[in-house]
């Protein structure tokens, strides 16, 4: 089995920060979203891997290399326009070739991971097995009409009358037939080709489409409140580790990863938690819940429930929850404030709040 990763959407609802950095490398609990993809697909046991890419392809090509450091062979392959998921199918029919696949949305978090669904795949061999979950509004999201039996009866794409709530997760195995059925549909009312279209015509003329539910996590990583939600749900589940220096007047308590050359002095760091190498945490309150990006400067300030991206600062501000600091982003305020602040703040931005 190989693997094809879709990588090249623009990420509007991610602004500012899609402005300077393609949605798929924000960083959930210190690691780009790309890598926990990546690392989901390593799990199946499969190693050769396209990544499709849009005008952010550099980028994404210097955090991830060739792939050796995950463990994978990368391919990438360009999509010069967006048109459409079953369009990124049909660009890589040459890595492809004939073996099966498994398709998967870059900017999709599924931290429980798709194992059971792939074993199931391989098991019983449908022409598709799609990985869908219960959503209490479908309209937003490709929709599986499904039989008790878990065969697919129908599909379709964002319906103003839903008769299903199970959602198209992003993740779908395929058997080389797709190829044919993308080749018999043409483009939608948008202007692309669309996954739900090809699967719909592999259920018309007969194929074996099933649908799997998954139970576990999931989240589409397009708007600040997603990621800020997935980071929450990864931070969870990690251990305490400290190889960065801690004084004697700071106090760890919980889960707190605190990473190599990273400072903590007079702070007090609440697990979970992470410390980013190289960042410096002085006379501050740091977490739950919250990661602190790699060269990092707070200093007299508290921070929780947020993400603070690379070489970032936040220097005298009494508070700030539910945050999302950009990289190279400087934050300052007063000494003395008392007032709670929750910002959006894009990549290398200066903002000073009230005290």
């Amino acid at each position: 089995m190989k693997a094809l990763v879709l990588s090249g959407g623009s990420g509007t609802r991610l602004r500012p920060f899609t402005y300077s950095m393609p949605k798929q490398l924000m960083p959930i609990a210190n690691r780009p979203v790309l890598e926990h993809v990546l690392e989901n697909i390593r799990a199946l046991g499969v190693s050769e891997v396209a990544v499709v890419v849009g005008d952010r392809a550099p980028e994404i090509a210097a955090v991830l290399g060739d792939g050796a450091r995950l463990g994978l062979r990368l391919t990438y392959i360009r999509q010069e326009q967006p048109l459409g998921l079953a369009h990124c199918v049909k660009i890589a029919r040459e890595f492809l070739g004939d073996d099966d696949f498994v398709m998967y949305l870059g900017d999709n978090m599924l931290p429980q991971g798709v194992e059971e669904m792939a074993r199931e795949f391989t098991e019983h061999r449908p022409t598709a097995q799609l990985v869908v979950q219960r959503v209490a509004d479908p309209r937003a999201f490709g929709v599986a009409e499904v039989a008790p039996d878990g065969r697919v009866t129908r599909l379709v794409e964002k319906p103003e009358q839903p008769r299903s709530d199970l959602a198209l997760t992003g993740v779908y195995f395929f058997t080389p037939v797709i190829h044919q059925a993308i080749d018999k549909i043409t483009p939608s009312a948008r202007g692309e080709l669309e996954i739900t279209d090809a699967l719909q015509w592999l259920v018309s003329y007969g194929a074996t489409v099933r649908a799997r539910e998954y139970t576990g996590y999931w989240k589409d990583t397009g708007r600040a409140e997603d990621v800020l939600d997935c980071n929450r749900e990864l931070l969870r589940g990690v251990e305490r580790s400290v190889a960065g220096l801690v004084d004697d007047d700071s106090v760890l308590t919980g889960p707190v990863v605190v990473e190599p050359g990273a400072r903590v002095i007079r702070s007090r760091i609440v697990g979970p938690a992470i410390v980013g190498a190289g960042s410096q945490v002085v006379d501050s309150h740091v977490g739950p819940h919250t990661s602190i990006g790699r060269d990092c400067r707070l200093h007299g300030t508290a921070v929780e429930d947020s993400i603070v991206l690379d070489g970032a600062s936040v220097i005298r501000v009494p508070a700030l929850r539910g945050s999302l600091i950009g990289r190279s982003a400087a934050v300052s305020g007063a000494d003395g404030g008392t007032v709670h602040h929750r910002l959006v703040v894009g990549d290398h931005t200066q903002v000073e709040v009230a005290a």
